[in-house]
This record gives structure tokens, sequence and C-alpha cells, in this order.
């Protein structure tokens, strides 16, 4: 798995298509040209970017879900409805389907993130928004890895 790291200000043309950030592009290396997965990220309004192994992963995880069983039939479909195969012009620029930027309010200027095994692209002033909550954040990470033993070494 990849881990990415990075927050880069981008522009979005009329037609949505935005030059992938440079330093990005290197810490993916040879995935950068497999292209990518796109869709709504599932708690925010912003899209998730997944290169194709890890769209597969996740894929994969979901194909084992017992269709036949309301909640997990539900999941899927709000998990890959809307995912739609992205590649990379020869100049470097991702086209994003009009619905899903539109879905994400993407304007003009764009925040794009690398978040671990995940790439998000936000609209600026939501994700400066979303940033500027008031949040404890030490409670939060407290919450979350409260119980977590890092000394171990679990890859």
């Amino acid at each position: 798995m990849t881990s990415l790291i990075g927050e880069f200000e981008c522009k979005v043309d009329s037609k949505f298509r935005f030059m992938f950030p440079v330093s990005l592009r290197k810490q993916l290396g040879e995935l950068f040209d497999k292209g990518f997965v796109v869709n709504r990220n599932l708690h925010q309004k912003c899209l998730t970017l997944y290169t194709v192994d890890e769209w597969a992963r996740q894929n994969k995880k979901l194909g084992k879900l017992n269709r036949f069983v309301k909640s997990n039939d539900i999941l899927i479909r709000k998990i890959t409805g809307g995912a739609t195969q992205v590649e990379a012009d020869n100049t470097g620029r991702i086209l994003l389907p009009r619905t899903l930027a539109e879905h994400a309010d993407i304007k003009t200027d764009v925040k794009i993130l690398g978040s671990n095994n995940v790439i998000e692209i936000w609209d600026k002033k939501a994700y400066d928004d979303f940033m500027a909550q008031d949040l404890n954040i030490e409670k939060l990470a407290e919450d979350v890895f409260g119980n977590t033993d890092f000394n171990t070494d679990d890859e």
C-alpha cells in the first residue's frame, strides 16, 4: 500500500480538468500510469481518488458482503455508485466527471490531499471551512488512538 502525503492547490478548468500535482505523481511511481477510480467521499463533500490497485483491494472486500442483506446492498451501492475510472492525459491532467465535481461543489480552486492510501479532492473553500472547524483534536486523537499499542510492529 502506498502512503501518500501532501497538500496542493490546483485550478480546475471549465471541463473539470486539473493538473495532477508532480509531487504526488512521484510518490505514486508506476501506479500513476495505471489510472485511478474517483468517487464521492462517504463522510465529506469531497471526492476520493483511488489508485486502481487500491480500488481493487477495497472492492474485493465489498465483494465478500452478502447482497441479500439489505444494509450490505445499500452500503455497496453507496460506495460503488458513481465510481468512475479516470486516467491522466499526456499532459498530466485528470478529468473529473461533471456529476461528481458538482456533487463536491468544485468550482475553480481545489485542494488535492495525499491522504494515506487515497487522494482527496476538495473545493478549496469547503476544505478551508472544514479545517477551520472548532474541534478538540486532542480528545479526538485520544478517542481514536487511546487503546492502540504503538510499540508493536503490525505491518
